[in-house]
């Protein structure tokens, strides 16, 4: 190509021509940022989206666990045989192998002084402690089936989270994101949500155990950053953050290199993501501050309700 040649190209001509070449670049790159690709910057994400085996009904899982509620005796699971008991202590014959955390096996029964009634076509049993709860039955699945043998509040959790009492086991929001990823590229796929001083389980109620740590949940706090430590500290830009970042991550990758640990690829990803967040951050606060306020409201309501039925 002569001189005269490039003089004559213009860029009008140049995108023309190119177009298409430049489309294609562009869309892969817009795929790998929002972790439609195996790959982002030559490394597998895990928490790149996933095919499901089935056709998909739902975007999101939101798991609401209310410890503290009234017992399910109160609620919805009748206990007609406990009137026959009430104020006695059962029979040897029904507590010599009984383990009880709290109290003697000797110790006197106490029935549910609630009435339940049946409601809706299914004739679920709900208490008079739920009248307008009682009005929607038939939306309702109450499963009166399950079993566990801990009788404590910590590992009968691990249980409902992970399936075994024993904890180091992945809890259930690890295994959705490990099955299906997420969508995001900019903030966790599995987030935790609590409200007052949370669980008694804490944080192995959100653990991945054995699975990466890139698919535990990350808690949100109700107050400050919604994240620990997602604003950098005062003196810090974001390009500074940036190289530092940068440093940090050829170090672990070269620690990988010479390991194969799959942690530290975890670890990088983790980095990586928490810097992602930091642009999210402000949308991200303004919505937890808006959850919590409505959070915070329908608690207070509850006391209120559980107040005046007493």
């Amino acid at each position: 190509m002569t001189p005269e040649d490039l003089q004559r190209i213009r860029t009008r001509h140049f995108l023309n021509t190119g177009a298409v070449g430049l489309g294609t670049i562009a869309l892969s790159h817009l795929f790998a940022v929002e972790g439609r690709t195996a790959t982002t910057d030559g490394k597998l994400s895990p928490l790149a989206p996933k095919p499901p085996h089935f056709a998909p009904k739902a975007k999101n899982v939101i798991f609401l666990f209310m410890e503290g509620a009234p017992s399910q005796i109160d609620l919805f699971d009748p206990k007609p045989k406990l009137q026959e008991w009430h104020g006695k202590p059962l029979p040897p014959e029904m507590t010599k192998d009984l383990k009880l955390a709290f109290t003697r096996p000797t110790a006197a029964v106490l029935a549910s002084p609630r009435v339940f009634q049946k409601h809706g076509q299914s004739g679920i049993e709900i208490s008079d402690w739920l009248p307008h709860t009682a009005q929607v039955a038939d939306d309702l699945c109450v499963v009166r089936s399950m079993f566990s043998e801990a009788f404590n509040h910590h590992p009968g959790q691990a249980m409902l989270f992970s399936g075994a009492i024993q904890f180091g086991r992945p809890t259930i929001g690890s295994w959705v994101v490990y099955g299906l990823g997420s969508e995001s590229q900019n903030l966790p796929g599995f987030v935790v949500l609590s409200s007052g001083k949370g669980t008694s389980g804490g944080s192995n109620n959100w653990s991945s155990g054995f699975l990466s740590s890139s698919y535990a949940g990350v808690p949100f706090r109700s107050a400050g950053d919604p994240i620990l430590y997602v604003s950098n500290p005062p003196g810090m830009s974001r390009d500074m953050q940036r190289l530092r970042l940068d440093s940090l991550g050829r170090l672990n990758e070269e620690h990988y290199q010479e390991t194969g640990d799959a942690e530290i690829s975890s670890r990088i990803q983790s980095y990586e993501l928490a810097f992602r967040m930091q642009t999210a951050a402000p949308e991200l606060l303004d919505f937890f501050e808006r959850a919590t306020k409505r959070a915070r409201h329908v608690t207070a309501s509850a006391r209120s309700r559980r107040t005046l039925m007493r």
